[in-house]
């Protein structure tokens, strides 16, 4: 099982063009290093579109579902750095999920993904489910381009926090199938033959939403923990400019 721990937060989102360069600054510096101190948090990992919008997909892989609800994290929330406050505002459109793996498939991580969003119809989870977890999800690794995917599905709603009010209230993800591999034209064959939106909707999908993406950056829990962890920079928390 390639994702590291049960659950998973994602987001999407896009950021003022006039912000996009500090926003990778400080989420490469500060705010991926900050986030991977909490106990339960093992892996965070950016991604930038390839086109189109929303510009960035975030995963974070947990132990858990209760990480994404605990103390230590709650107050990582509720008391932003003055770093964080100011890159904040610059946030548009964020959609966050606190969701259990309920597959994952695969080995590895690719360096580019594809992501599809949905909602199940009324009264077809469970049909939906089965027939991703049992007929499809496992053949898709094995397939030219690809290396592992993953269905995420949404399972607590997330707290209003102090980092919330500064940015705008977020939006909710329901499902989602990530799929990372090797090269973009390979994987988006496979993901259009298994998992287009006319068949997901044929299985009981609705609200299909596709994009493309390519790892920009990612860290680890053991690595911010180890013996050389993460060095923050000179200008960290800087609220000058």
């Amino acid at each position: 099982m390639p994702l590291l721990g049960s659950a998973a937060m994602l987001l999407t989102f896009d950021i003022a063009d006039e912000a996009i360069a500090e926003h990778d600054d400080w989420h490469t510096h500060e705010h991926l290093a900050e986030r991977l101190s909490i106990p339960g948090f093992l892996r965070g990992t950016r991604w930038v579109s390839l086109q189109g919008r929303p510009r960035y997909l975030v995963l974070y892989e947990v132990a858990e579902l209760a990480t994404l609800t605990s103390a230590a994290y709650l107050e990582r929330l509720n008391n932003p750095s003055a770093w964080t406050s100011r890159v904040m505002p610059h946030y548009r459109g964020m959609t966050r999920g606190f969701c259990s793996v309920s597959g994952s498939f695969g080995l590895g991580t690719g360096h580019v993904a594809a992501l599809l969003r949905f909602k199940p119809a009324r009264g077809s989870a469970e049909s939906l489910r089965r027939w991703l977890l049992q007929e499809v999800l496992p053949q898709l690794p094995s397939k030219q381009g690809v290396g592992s995917v993953h269905l995420l599905e949404s399972a607590i709603t997330p707290q209003m926090t102090h980092e919330q009010r500064i940015r705008g209230a977020d939006a909710g993800i329901d499902w989602a199938l990530l799929l990372t591999g090797y090269g973009e034209e390979a994987l988006s064959n496979p993901v259009e033959d298994a998992l287009g939106p006319a068949r997901l909707e044929k299985h009981g999908a609705t609200d299909v939403l596709n994009g493309a993406y390519r790892i920009d950056y990612s860290l680890s829990h053991a690595e911010v923990s180890g013996p050389h962890g993460h060095q923050s920079p000179p200008n960290l928390g800087d609220t000058s400019g």
